[in-house]
């Protein structure tokens, strides 16, 4: 499972942070950042979902007021 986080789209609402402990706040930036992703694309960041934090991340994903999370599982977007 991977996670996708676009960064640029993100407004800093951090419900992803409750939801999940790989998001933290970044209160310089008024954004939240996904620790230990890779940069893919510019302001892309994707992530493997460790085994047993499947359902954090997929309640992040739904948590994003704008769709900055996507989720995917056996390359299908699941969210």
């Amino acid at each position: 499972m991977k996670i996708r986080y676009d960064r640029e789209t993100c407004i800093g609402m951090f419900q992803c942070v409750d939801e999940w402990d790989a998001f933290e706040k970044n209160l310089d930036a008024g954004k939240a950042d996904l620790d230990g992703a890779t940069e893919v694309e510019e302001d892309i960041f994707e992530l493997e979902v460790p085994d047993g934090a499947e359902l954090d991340a997929e309640f992040a994903a739904r948590a994003c007021p704008v769709d900055a999370i996507e989720l995917y599982d056996d390359g299908e977007q699941v969210v």
